[in-house]
């Protein structure tokens, strides 16, 4: 029994000895904001077509919040937090006419339900669609306007 409560202490106290790689400041890149238009845009094309499945983190299927933490683990080696409600809170707040490429940008789409997108600039963002899977989107469509809850900064650029 003693031994029992030994191990489930050592246990413990190593799952609390390591810290995230993520933090509210924003993530410095060294990559201007056209080179960051750039990996996003790959990115994109390396998901295009994915399909959506709640709680999905690979080409097999991925939702919202596991899109924007694989492209930016990908890109970047920076873990956001996993879910939407975690990354609604990181970063930095912006304003939606102060958006950059990058940003992330929220959604309510019912009194429950959260949605998170990649900003890529022009009034367009990378977002995986429960609907259609891994797709780019406007933030000019009604559906969007309608919907639109907030913006973080998860990054800055060198510019």
């Amino acid at each position: 029994m003693r031994l029992a409560f030994t191990v489930l202490i050592l246990m413990l106290l190593a799952g609390c000895s390591s810290a995230p790689r993520h933090s509210a400041a924003p993530y410095q890149l060294p990559a201007s904001r056209a080179e960051v238009r750039d990996d996003l845009v790959r990115q994109y094309r390396s998901w295009q077509g994915t399909p959506y499945r709640l709680g999905g983190m690979d080409r097999s299927g991925v939702d919202c919040s596991g899109l924007v933490y694989r492209v930016f683990d990908d890109l970047y080696a920076l873990r956001l937090p996993r879910t939407t409600e975690a990354q609604l809170a990181f970063g930095m707040p912006v304003d939606r006419d102060q958006l950059q490429i990058a940003d992330l940008v929220f959604f309510k789409t019912s009194w429950k339900v959260r949605h998170v997108g990649i900003y890529l600039g022009n009034g367009e963002f990378l977002h995986a669609s429960t609907s259609r899977g891994v797709m780019i989107s406007s933030l000019d469509n009604p559906y969007w306007q309608r919907h639109y809850l907030a913006s973080r900064r998860a990054i800055e650029s060198a510019d």
